[in-house]
């Protein structure tokens, strides 16, 4: 059975081509734990999850990977976000007469971002149709297109286990003949075609390694821990509403009966604020303001 939770980079030594597998166990049932998602929601949602993480895994940042798929389909939005240190979270929106199965049923003419927001840089943000039967053909359209790097990728979920493997092409640097190149790629890619739905959600990485690639020399790094950790806290919810403007704020106060509730969408957490603990966050605000000058 593949390990709980993980993330797993290869590496084809005589080839200039990479591939990371990932499971998602805990991590996909603690998202779903939060929200009553039917399943074929349930199921597109443990897809993207695991194609942020293999993403995230590929991209050497410190920061924030974020995939949102938008359509004007019943499955209005899938949104994903996964950290450097693979740490996630999700949610998904979608209408109460949901219909169909599948990407193309639930998310026609949906659109696909993926924004890189760094902890220092600059923010990249790339877009894409999701064309094609599933999100993993849209992923392979992005990549081979915009980024001029052939990819491959498997997602799979089924409201328990998530799994995701992709095989991505690299600059020339231990082949530099075309040729050679070229027939490197499709001889992998196509094995990789031979992995079926069983093999990727039962084994573990390394026997679906050596399942495709025995004969060549393959380099397995080592696991790395995802979990589901949402980013909100009661800080941020306060921030907020000092956002909001001291007036305002207290005018929304008295609305509220004297209570704002700020709530999580991810999580569902929810942080309350009454008019002692709104006063104390503006009179933080204002001598944090003070300090600076």
């Amino acid at each position: 059975m593949p390990s709980q939770d993980i993330t797993q980079r290869f590496l084809f030594e005589h080839a200039d081509v990479r591939g990371e597998l990932v499971s998602l166990n805990q991590s996909y049932r603690e998202i779903l734990a939060k929200h009553e998602y039917p399943e074929p929601v349930k199921a597109l949602l443990g897809e993207m999850l695991a194609a942020a993480v293999l993403l995230s895994s590929a991209i050497k940042f410190d920061g924030l990977l974020v995939m949102q798929a938008r359509s004007s389909g019943p499955l209005s939005m899938l949104m994903v976000e996964c950290s450097s240190q693979q740490e996630v979270r999700a949610i998904a929106r979608y209408s109460d007469d949901l219909s169909g199965d599948g990407l193309r049923d639930l998310m026609p003419d949906g659109v696909l971002a993926i924004t890189i927001d760094p902890s220092k840089g600059q923010r990249y943000q790339g877009v894409v149709a999701l064309e094609g039967e599933s999100l993993a053909e849209s992923l392979a359209g992005y990549f081979d297109s915009s980024e001029q790097l052939p990819s491959r990728f498997r997602l799979l979920a089924d409201g328990r286990t998530a799994r995701g493997f992709m095989l991505q092409a690299l600059p020339a640097d231990r082949q530099t003949d075309p040729a050679d190149r070229s027939e490197t790629w499709n001889r992998l890619s196509i094995l990789a075609d031979t992995l079926s739905v069983e093999e990727l959600m039962a084994l573990d990485n390394q026997t679906i390694l050596h399942r495709l690639y025995h004969d060549e020399d393959v380099r397995l790094f080592d696991e790395r821990s995802v979990i589901f950790r949402c980013s909100c806290s009661a800080e941020r919810s306060g921030n907020a509403l000092v956002s909001l403007g001291r007036e305002d704020a207290f005018v929304l106060l008295d609305e509220r009966n004297g209570e704002i509730e700020v709530d999580c969408e991810f999580c569902n957490t929810k942080y309350a604020f009454d008019r002692a603990a709104l006063s104390e966050l503006f009179d933080q605000a204002r001598d944090h303001a003070q300090n600076l000058h």
